[in-house]
C-alpha cells in the first residue's frame, strides 16, 4: 500500500488555477465517495482552501494518473490545463508534507493556524463520507497532534507577521483585557476582516464595522457577533470606540482631527487606541497631536512584523526538529501493521492449541485423575505442541543451510548462546 498526496497550492499554482481546481463543500462528501470507488484507492480525504487543494489516499500502487484523471473530470478540465501545476508525495514525504502544512509551515503566512481548523474540518468531513480507513484515519490523528506539540513547544504562532495582527498585538498591550474594550472597523476588505477575527479570537467585548456599503459590512459583522453602520453613522459611533482600525480604498481621509477631538471630549477623554492601516491614510495625521489618543500608521507596525517573522523563522527550524521525530514515529507504527496479520494468527494458533489441552487436561480431572496429573498432563503436552512446529522448520532449515532464518530465530525467541 502507498500513502500518497496529490496538490497544488500557492506556491505551485496561480489563483486561477486553484479556484477551479477547489471542492465546493457541498459536494465534497459526494466527490469522496466517487474517489474512493477507483480501483486502486481505498481510503480517501480532500483539503481544499483558497490557497491549497490536496488529495490524500492509500492506494495500492502509487500510480496518480486514475486520480488524475478523476480530478479532471470531477472539475470538467483537460489533464493539460492543470497538471503542470500538481506536486505529488508519498508514504513518508507523504506524512512529512501533512504535519508541516498542519503547522503551518507550508502557509502563505508562515505559522499560520487557520490551516489546522480547515484540516480538522477535511478530517471530518471524510470521516462523515465514510472514507476514511485505519491508515489515514491514524494519519489525521498524528497530525493533529504533531501541529499541537509544534504550538506548545515553539512560538510559531505567537508573534505578528500580518499588520491586522500586529495591531492586535498592541491593541492587548494597551487595553489589558479586550473583553471590556469597544473597537470600530472602518472597512470591509480582507486586512479588516483578519483583524475581526483576531479581535473575536481575543474575546474584544463588542465589535462595530462600518463601511461605504453597509451590506458587506452587515455580511462581515455577522461572522463575528458585532454589528454594521454605514459611515455615515461614524460620528455617533466613535465615541464608543477604545479601538479604532481603519483600512479603506478611500482616496481622501475618512476621520479628521475634528471628528476624533469630538469623540474624544464625548469619552471625557478616556484614551483611545487608534491604527491606521490604510494608504493613501484613512486618518489625518494631525489626530497624532491630540492628547488621549495613541495613532499608528502601517510604518509603525513594520518593525513589530519584522520581528515577529524573525522569531517565526526562528521557531520553524524547531518546529521542523519536532516533526522529524513525529514523522519516526509515525513510520514505526506504520511498519508495525505489517506484522499485525502474523501475530493475530500466531495468537490464534496458540489459544487453540491452549483450548485442546486445556480441554484434555479438565477430561483427565472428571475422570477422576489427580490434580497433579493434570496439570502435569497440559504443561507437557502444551509445551510439546508449541515447540512442535518451530522445532521442525529449525531442523529444516539446518538441512536447508538456512543460517539467516536460524539466526533471526534465535533474535526472535531471546536465545542466549548456551556456549
Amino acid at each position: 500500500m502507498t500513502i500518497l498526496t496529490l496538490g497544488l497550492n500557492h506556491n505551485s499554482a496561480p489563483v486561477s488555477i486553484r479556484e477551479r481546481l477547489a471542492f465546493p463543500a457541498e459536494r465534497l462528501q459526494a466527490s469522496l465517495r466517487e474517489l474512493v470507488r477507483l480501483p486502486d484507492v481505498e481510503e480517501a480525504a480532500i483539503l481544499s482552501t483558497c490557497n491549497r487543494t490536496e488529495v490524500y489516499c492509500e492506494t495500492e500502487s502509487a500510480n496518480q494518473e486514475a486520480i488524475i484523471d478523476w480530478i479532471a473530470h470531477e472539475h470538467r478540465l483537460q489533464r493539460e490545463e492543470f497538471r503542470p501545476y500538481l506536486y505529488a508525495h508519498t508514504d513518508a514525504a507523504t506524512i512529512r508534507h501533512m504535519f508541516r502544512v498542519a503547522c503551518g509551515l507550508d502557509s502563505l503566512i508562515l505559522g499560520e493556524p487557520q490551516i489546522l481548523g480547515q484540516m480538522k474540518t477535511a478530517f471530518q468531513t471524510a470521516t462523515d463520507a465514510g472514507t476514511l480507513g485505519k491508515t489515514l484515519g491514524k494519519l489525521f490523528q498524528h497530525t493533529f497532534s504533531a501541529a499541537k506539540k509544534v504550538r506548545t513547544d515553539t512560538a510559531i504562532g505567537s508573534s505578528p507577521v500580518s499588520v491586522a495582527f500586529a495591531a492586535v498585538r498592541l491593541a492587548q498591550r494597551i487595553f489589558d483585557d479586550l473583553k471590556d474594550q469597544t473597537a470600530i472597523l472602518i472597512g470591509a476588505g480582507e486586512t479588516i476582516e483578519l483583524t475581526a477575527r483576531h479581535l473575536y479570537e481575543q474575546g474584544i467585548g463588542e465589535m462595530i464595522i462600518a463601511n461605504r456599503t453597509f451590506d458587506r459590512a452587515h455580511s462581515l459583522a455577522a461572522q463575528f457577533n458585532g454589528f454594521a453602520i454605514s459611515l455615515s453613522e461614524l460620528p455617533k459611533h466613535l465615541p464608543k470606540a477604545d479601538i479604532v482600525v481603519s483600512s479603506t480604498a478611500s482616496p481622501l481621509p475618512i476621520l479628521g482631527k475634528g471628528g476624533v477631538e469630538s469623540a474624544i471630549k464625548a469619552r471625557k477623554h478616556k484614551p483611545m487606541f487608534m491604527v491606521d492601516l490604510a494608504v493613501p491614510r484613512d486618518i489625518e495625521p494631525e489626530v497624532e497631536q491630540l492628547a488621549d489618543v495613541y495613532l499608528y500608521t502601517v510604518d509603525d507596525l513594520r518593525n513589530t512584523i519584522e520581528e515577529g517573522m524573525r522569531s517565526r523563522q526562528e521557531a520553524a527550524k524547531q518546529a521542523e526538529e519536532i516533526i522529524d521525530t513525529e514523522v519516526d514515529h509515525f513510520l514505526a507504527w506504520l511498519r508495525a501493521q505489517g506484522a499485525t496479520d502474523t501475530i493475530r494468527d500466531f495468537r490464534f494458533n496458540a489459544e487453540k492449541l491452549r483450548d485442546e489441552v486445556l480441554a484434555n487436561a479438565l477430561r483427565a480431572l472428571n475422570n477422576g485423575k489427580s490434580p497433579e496429573h493434570a496439570l502435569n498432563l497440559l504443561a507437557n503436552t502444551l509445551t510439546n505442541k508449541l515447540i512442535h512446529i518451530p522445532s521442525a522448520q529449525l531442523k529444516q532449515a539446518s538441512i536447508d543451510e538456512r543460517h539467516d532464518l536460524i539466526a533471526a530465530a534465535r533474535e526472535l525467541f531471546q536465545l542466549k548462546d548456551s556456549n
